[in-house]
């Protein structure tokens, strides 16, 4: 497992000079569509990959996952692997992604056939999957998970306030 210090709430850290030299929205906010196809690099410097999926957590407006595809040749055997977002780092001056493990690491990875992709949003299953990148899952500290139809708090959630010890 994959040890951090980084905040692990937090989407990926940007490295590089490319804000200062971007022309257009990047590379704070960007289309999900330009990262698709860009490499992937361990933290031992290997070539581990490249960004084939952005997932969306549609109910919170966040990114889940990053889906790389790993160890095949033009798609052909290449292994899927569902990576927490806050494990990577766009480098802007190298143009690629780095990812928070070793080669090693990312071999190790549960990963996953393009036919048959897992349950994303099955928290048991995500939580493995951040536990391996020494990450805090995306959702630990969302509030909104508990948010009824048109934003209303539900009786009884967790933002509804307490009156002598029941809650509103």
């Amino acid at each position: 497992m994959i040890q951090s210090t980084e905040p692990s709430s937090a989407g990926a850290k940007i490295v590089g000079k490319g804000a200062a030299t971007a022309a257009g929205p990047g590379p704070d906010v960007m289309a999900a569509s330009t990262l698709d196809g860009n490499s992937v690099t361990s933290s031992d410097g290997h070539d581990v990959g490249s960004l084939k999926e952005i997932m969306l957590d549609v109910t919170s407006g966040r990114i889940a996952y990053a889906v790389l595809s790993s160890g095949g040749f033009l798609g052909i055997g290449d292994k899927l692997l569902a990576v927490p977002w806050s494990a990577l780092t766009l480098d802007t001056d190298n143009r690629c992604f780095r990812i928070d493990a070793t080669a090693e690491q990312v071999r190790n990875s549960p990963g996953f056939d393009k036919d048959s992709w897992p349950s994303m949003a099955d928290h048991v299953w995500a939580s493995t999957v951040h536990q391996h990148y020494g990450r805090e899952p995306y959702w630990a500290n969302d509030r909104t998970r508990d948010v009824g139809p048109g934003g209303a708090i539900p009786p009884g959630g967790v933002d509804a306030p307490e009156a002598g010890g029941v809650k509103l």
